[in-house]
């Protein structure tokens, strides 16, 4: 290649490109621009045509410009009426710049031209041809292009002309094309030509592809959109203008509305096609109508926002319940963490005790301080595994099971959700429930809870869960694995003179149209209701003698006979009638074989005095009270001890040969059962057998071994309380049960003197009154 040097107006093109030998039209407008134009003609019609970098430069500089461009001749040119000049050019040759002077009326720049070989080597001829073979498929697919274009094309011989011709006519970007044009050598122009060409076929192709697809799209929608409308119509000529395919749009919009996660959303629009298709009066037209509202019904993402505020939620959590401070304190941990880390798994309790304590109410209270929606289900008497998990869509009348029953009502997805009663489930032929809730109670499971009805998997890893069971032996273990064990216990005197005064009082006395003035009760009153007419480790017994209380009185106020009803231990019996119970109380002497067991029983704690007389015979053991397995063998325990140990404790060695020995605990119609009577057994068997009295004030409890070891007993709290009521004032517990002291009343605590023992022997020298022999 040669190259000569010339100098030439210059003219900036925005956006454009012109090829040697390619002939455009060109729009001028600016005012630079203009002159140049007029420069041209004035010498000898060429001019340089330069591309700018960036469309929006208004008045560019060298550096904003490319810096190889086309000479071109000026053809013609032509004003029109807005100011701006038409002109034809015509490409001629390629030219770098190598300066360029800016003038008050126009630019010019220094060129050198480039100058091309027009003889194609073999190797160019077979890249020739493969660029007419890309162009002509090119041109099949694209209806831009004429197969005249084509037939003009394919006539060209020279490789450097024919890439800027098959440039020209394609679709390609300003620095796609200035590429073209930059490339000297004519083998690289052809291979990048190649790559070009074989890239827009791929674009074009998919282009047609994707059209074809839309176009299907919209042809389909609109045949649909036809139908139904076709089909409302018919449905007005017939007056059916709540037909199905009304019904239809309702359950769209429902779905649409009901912001599913969108694989089940997806099922639910699939399910809704069925139904669609379906004839108005097939049977499984109404249970996919039923399947597709459920769905839309159950909560997927609503949930309520917790109010972490612990102080708050300690507040409503004692102003609902008195005591019960370890449930307290764990929910109020739960929030504690969960301000903490806000994503916490809802946690699993299961509160257990007896009746009446306030596990259900406990559990609302629990959802109030939290600021979540409450949802409870009873399983008591489930015996059926489909109430948990749903009956399958291919039954008659299928649902799902109460768990997404409960979730719908709840209408968030982390709700507290109270399962009450789970030690009362059954299972039989139908199924084990029970086996069922392992899934909905385990947290590494319960994300992807399965319920037979809804198929879908449901989360339920949000959910607060709480169980209340009576029993927790009745419990399987391996649900009861899965739940965190609150065990309360039943209430003690002392709280339930405070859970009286603050809420059962003031509640009856509110519900029976009462005010504080019209009726007063005294606390003696009070506690003496507690002790001789309720037994109950709970309050609801409490409860009814405070309705009937308030009964009473507002007859009295209604009939004119009182103005002010004030209730005292004297007037109670009149209210109430007579004492329906009595208590334990403490032994006014020293007794010998008579020794004070405390117990701990469904209403609480209670005293028992077990006694034990000694007659001639044969050695034959009596115990009778209504005792169980466990107290029996208590006694047997206690009474093969004193055997081994006759010599040691001064009785007799042929004791038990020579008398009949009969253990009696007293009100034998009330079943007596518990690991607890063991040291009560013995020191009452020693206090006869050795003619030594055992102190009146001092009451016990504890199981023995064989080898004369005291054993740990539970409902220490329960036992010290009624120790108290009774009058005893010195309490002999195991020494492992000191842990239990700190949850006694200090009020209580501070009244008793509490002896921990290990073994017998220390059970003896405080219980028995020696005698000097």
């Amino acid at each position: 290649m040669s190259s000569t040097t010339e100098k030439l107006p210059l003219l900036p093109l925005r956006g454009l490109l012109v090829y040697p030998t390619m002939v455009l039209h060109l729009d001028v407008g600016r005012k630079k621009s203009v002159s140049a134009l007029e420069q041209a003609m004035v010498d000898n019609n060429r001019i340089f045509l330069l591309t700018q970098k960036e469309v929006g430069t208004e008045d560019p500089e060298e550096e904003d410009l490319y810096t190889i461009g086309t000479i071109a001749n000026v053809k013609q040119m032509l004003k029109l009426p807005n100011g701006t000049i038409r002109v034809l050019v015509e490409g001629l040759e390629r030219a770098e710049v190598t300066g360029m002077q800016d003038g008050d009326n126009y630019a010019s720049a220094d060129i050198k031209l480039i100058q091309e070989r027009q003889e194609a080597t073999v190797e160019e001829q077979a890249m020739m041809r493969s660029v007419l073979e890309q162009f002509e498929e090119y041109t099949k697919i694209s209806k831009k292009i004429t197969q005249e274009t084509f037939a003009s094309v394919a006539d060209i011989s020279e490789p450097g002309r024919l890439a800027d011709i098959v440039a020209s006519h394609l679709p390609l970007k300003v620095v796609q094309k200035q590429e073209i044009l930059e490339t000297r050598d004519l083998s690289e122009r052809l291979k990048l030509m190649l790559r070009i060409i074989s890239n827009e076929r791929e674009v074009l192709g998919l282009e047609k592809k994707i059209g074809q697809r839309v176009k299907k799209s919209m042809e389909r929608t609109q045949k649909e959109y036809y139908l139904r409308e076709q089909m409302k119509a018919i449905q007005r000529e017939l007056g059916d203008r709540d037909g199905k395919e009304g019904e239809a749009e309702e359950l769209r919009e429902k779905i649409e509305d009901a912001d599913m996660p969108e694989a089940i959303e997806e099922k639910a629009f699939k399910e809704l096609g069925r139904y669609e298709k379906m004839p108005p009066n097939a049977a499984e037209s109404s249970v996919i109508r039923n399947y597709i509202e459920w769905l839309t019904q159950v909560p997927w993402k609503e949930e309520t926002e917790d109010m972490l505020d612990i102080h708050r939620s300690e507040e409503i959590l004692n102003e609902d319940h008195y005591g019960l401070e370890k449930v307290k304190e764990r929910v109020l941990e739960y929030l504690a963490v969960q301000q903490r880390t806000r994503k916490l798994k809802g946690p699993i309790l299961c509160l257990s005790g007896p009746p009446g304590v306030g596990k259900t109410s406990l559990a609302r209270s629990i959802a109030r301080s939290l600021g979540r929606n409450f949802v409870r289900m009873s399983l008591g008497g489930v015996r059926d595994e489909a109430e948990i998990r749903g009956h399958r869509r291919t039954y008659v009348g299928a649902m799902p099971g109460r768990v997404i029953q409960g979730m719908k009502k709840a209408g968030t997805v982390n709700p507290v959700f109270l399962l009450d009663e789970i030690d009362k489930m059954a299972n039989d032929f139908r199924g084990d429930p029970s086996s069922a809730l392992l899934e909905v109670l385990d947290p590494e499971q319960n994300n992807t809870f399965s319920d037979h009805f809804i198929e879908e998997p449901y989360d339920l890893s949000k959910v607060m869960f709480v169980t209340t069971a009576n029993n927790i032996a009745a419990i399987p273990p391996a649900l009861k694995d899965r739940m965190e064990v609150i065990h309360i216990s039943g209430y003690t005197e002392v709280e339930k003179m405070e859970i009286a005064k603050g809420y059962l009082l003031p509640k009856q006395i509110q519900e029976h149209g009462l005010t504080k003035n019209e009726l007063q009760v005294r606390d003696e009153a009070l506690l003496s209701i507690i002790r001789h007419y309720t037994r109950e480790a709970g309050v609801r017994n409490l409860e009814r003698q405070m309705a009937t209380v308030c009964r009473k009185a507002a007859k009295l106020l209604v009939s004119g006979e009182k103005k002010r009803v004030v209730l005292t231990e004297k007037t109670l019996e009149d209210m109430l009638g007579k004492k329906r119970f009595r208590y334990g109380k403490a032994e006014l002497e020293n007794q010998i074989g008579a020794a004070t067991g405390l117990a701990y029983t469904e209403a609480g704690g209670d005293t028992l005095t077990i006694e034990v007389a000694l007659s001639p015979g044969e050695g034959k053991l009596t115990l009778t009270g209504k005792l169980g397995d466990v107290m029996k063998e208590s006694a047997q325990a206690a009474f093969s001890y004193i055997r081994t140990k006759a010599k040691e404790l001064n009785i007799d060695a042929e004791f038990n040969r020579k008398n009949d020995i009969h253990i009696h605990v007293p009100e034998g119609a009330i079943p007596k059962d518990g690991p607890s009577a063991g040291i009560t057994m013995a020191t009452a068997l020693i206090s006869a057998l050795t003619n030594q009295p055992v102190r009146k004030e001092v009451g016990m409890t504890g199981e023995i071994t064989l080898r004369g070891r005291v054993l740990p007993i539970g409902g220490l709290k329960e036992k010290a309380m009624s120790a108290h009521r009774a009058g005893l004032t010195h309490i002999i517990m195991p020494k492992d049960n000191e842990k239990d002291l700190e949850d006694i009343p200090e009020s209580v605590r501070s009244d008793l003197t509490f002896i921990p023992v290990s073994h017998l022997d220390e059970v003896l020298k405080h219980a028995i009154v020696r005698n000097e022999k």
